[in-house]
């Protein structure tokens, strides 16, 4: 789950061949997000992501957890909603 964005800067001197130094700075984009499986809060840079799964559709998982295991069990949930029949009770938005 997106948490929030931050921006972070670097600074850095580099050298010139004539031995002139110039000022530099690099921004990165860091993306906030909590664990889907332990909910856990981690840190990701937005360049090493795609852009689209930043968004609240996609689930996220820490380096701690293991993410196959994680996507089998969301399997499991969805193929248990989708054997139900049409006529059952329970609410799949709680599922």
């Amino acid at each position: 789950m997106l948490v929030q964005t931050q921006k972070l800067t670097t600074h850095h001197v580099r050298t010139s061949k004539l031995g002139k130094t110039h000022d530099y700075s690099r921004t990165k984009t860091l993306v906030v997000l909590q664990c889907d499986q332990c909910y856990q809060i981690f840190n990701r840079e937005l360049g090493n992501m795609d852009h689209k799964r930043v968004q609240e559709g996609y689930v996220h998982v820490c380096s701690k957890c293991n993410p196959k295991q994680f996507a089998q069990l969301q399997g499991v949930k969805q193929r248990r909603i989708w054997s139900m029949s049409a006529d059952s009770d329970f609410n799949i938005s709680k599922g």
